[in-house]
């Protein structure tokens, strides 16, 4: 016996798997931009404690410069 299927369920059918492809789709991108967050958050990290660095050294530079030039 052949099943014979409404137009509505068809509808249905053809909503049903748009509605799930978007979903893996957000989910997707999602995943992108939650890795892309990250990074952006180690690099900027990264550059601040290069920041930090590159101050303590000017500081004991300038700190080493005074006590010579006494």
């Amino acid at each position: 016996m052949k099943d014979h299927l409404s137009r509505a369920e068809i509808r249905k059918d053809a909503v049903q798997d748009a509605v799930q492809a978007a979903a893996g789709m957000v989910g997707q991108v999602a995943t992108i931009v939650t890795g892309a967050v990250r990074d952006v958050a180690g690099a900027v990290g990264g550059f601040a404690t290069e920041i930090f660095e590159i101050r303590d050294s000017a500081r004991k530079a300038a700190a080493e410069h005074a006590i010579d030039g006494d």
